[in-house]
């Protein structure tokens, strides 16, 4: 399916542009059978969930395990952009990509290859196999067999306590929108004749493209980027900012950067992307940079510019919900918005668009709506990950978070460079960047770069919620030689700044000889 096609797919429902392949037929079967007939609704619900994702799921399974009446309104697929354009097949083909890097890294251990051969339709085919097996979990048949009634449509708000779908209407006692987010499709001159992919209908490729230009260089962008090119694409990607993912930690983004060079992905920073002409069946990117106005020509684009909400057609002026064109739905800490009764969670009204914060925010939905809880989303520590590889993994404040709220802190960071493990797996590059409240073991944040940085980043965040310091986790025995007794050293360098000059000094003999 060629990219005119597939950007026209992508004004159709997600499900409408699906190729009709065994596994996709098996997944719309979960996620939004054909021979689906909504249930007539109930007098009243307890909790009406509109937006069937990670927040709206599991907003709804709880409350009805709960003993509330709970309808679960789907405009498009059970499972959301998780399930179905997000998380999964992006990961399923970063897989894949990493399987490749293995074999491009091979010869770092005297292990000789020829190179790999890449069947992109079987790559695909897997990609929605996986989907598929998965998509059981997300199924209107499971979530009916749960106690929640499945209505398949678009749901409006009518007036202060009902909503409308497919013809009925619904009432309810509390209400939560969970309509999560789109890709945000930049103006730029000759774009959208010429044929575009997103996250949405990357997806939906059934022939692999030589040439990809990808405009974005934040986490979807790079991530996609690099899987494309280790699967055999040549990658140009352009963005708009000094270096790739500039919203992360400087140093862990050069990281990132200095691997996508050394892969044979083409960057052009500091860019934009004037206009797109069509010819030929070559796309033609027209952009300006610093060094140069250019132009290149690619066969296909794939757009990664941001996320906006989705608030339309909701019938929010009925209900007295407030929105923001770029924020979404306005809520408070408690997750509730300028109605008391209705509130909001996942990409639609938060600022982290993750399937974990989505899921953690629906979580305090349930408490505070249904138990008159006052649980905050302030209140939680929100980790997250970039999956290149390396990743990019990070939990709490940055730096310059710090230096805006005044707060003084100290930085300890160990490089994989000094880690044995690490050197053994050839994965040096990387590195854990913990940052302290100044003068005490408190932990404020902390960045990770490292090819299980996700995996790794737990410890950190776990000791962030139980109170538990640099100090404690220095006491904690990691197993040697792993990745992870990397963090076990940055603590080592908190306790080192307790000692005398004596004791360091001694203490820094002792580590010497007893290093393995």
């Amino acid at each position: 399916m060629q990219t005119k096609e597939l950007t026209a797919a992508a004004e159709m429902s997600i499900a409408d542009a699906l190729p009709k392949t065994e596994n996709n037929l098996r997944r719309l079967g979960n996620a939004r059978p054909d021979n689906w007939q909504n249930p007539k609704p109930a007098p009243v619900y307890n909790l009406i969930v509109i937006g069937g994702g990670s927040a709206g799921l599991l907003a709804a399974i709880v409350a009805a395990g709960l003993g509330g009446k709970v309808a679960l309104i789907e405009k498009h697929m059970m499972g959301g952009d998780c399930l179905n354009v997000g998380c999964v097949p992006s990961k399923a083909i970063i897989r894949a990509a990493k399987s490749v890097g293995e074999i491009m890294m091979a010869h770092k251990f005297g292990i000789e290859s020829h190179g790999a051969t890449v069947h992109f339709d079987q790559v695909m085919e897997r990609i929605r196999r996986v989907q598929a097996d998965i998509s059981h979990v997300d199924s209107v048949w499971r979530y009916t067999e749960e106690g929640v009634d499945v209505f398949l449509g678009e749901g409006c708000f009518t007036g202060p306590d009902t909503l409308e779908v497919g013809g009925e209407r619904l009432k309810f006692k509390k209400a939560v929108i969970a309509t999560g987010s789109r890709p945000f499709h930049p103006s730029i001159p000759g774009l959208k004749e010429a044929g575009f992919l997103t996250n949405e209908t990357v997806w939906n490729l059934t022939e692999q493209p030589k040439r990809l230009a990808v405009i974005g260089g934040g986490p979807i962008g790079c991530e996609l980027a690099q899987a494309f090119r280790r699967l055999g694409s040549e990658v140009t990607l352009f963005h708009n900012a000094g270096h790739i993912l500039n919203r992360e930690d400087a140093d862990a983004a050069e990281v990132v950067q200095n691997t996508f060079q050394s892969e044979g992905i083409k960057l052009v920073l500091n860019s934009q992307v004037t206009k797109v002409t069509y010819t030929s069946g070559e796309k033609l990117l027209h952009y300006e940079c610093p060094e140069a106005c250019d132009a290149i020509a690619v066969d296909e684009i794939l757009v990664a510019t941001g996320r906006l909400p989705n608030t339309e057609n909701l019938g929010l002026d009925q209900v007295g919900v407030q929105t923001d064109p770029r924020r979404g739905i306005l809520v408070n800490e408690y997750m509730q918005t300028s109605n008391p009764i209705i509130y909001a969670a996942g990409d639609v009204a938060m600022e982290h668009k993750f399937t974990h914060a989505a899921a953690a925010a629906a979580k305090i939905v349930i408490q505070n709506a249904l138990f008159y809880g006052r649980k905050k989303i302030t209140d939680l520590k929100m980790p997250w990950c970039t999956y290149t590889d390396p990743e990019i993994a990070h939990v709490g404040l940055y730096e310059h978070d710090a230096a805006a709220k005044g707060i003084a802190i100290d930085t300890f960071t160990i490089h994989f460079d000094e880690n044995d493990r690490a050197m053994a797996d050839g994965e040096e590059e990387g590195f854990v960047k913990v940052y302290t409240k100044k003068g005490t073991d408190k932990i404020l944040g902390a960045t990770i770069v490292a090819r299980q940085a996700g995996d790794m980043i737990n410890e950190i965040t776990l000791a962030m919620v139980a109170g538990i310091g640099l100090k404690t986790i220095g006491e904690v025995i990691h197993p040697y030689p792993t990745q992870a007794e990397a963090i076990a050293r940055v603590a080592g360098l908190y306790n080192r700044t307790r000692l005398t000059p004596t004791a360091r000094k001694l203490s820094g003999g002792w580590l010497a000889l007893n290093r393995r």
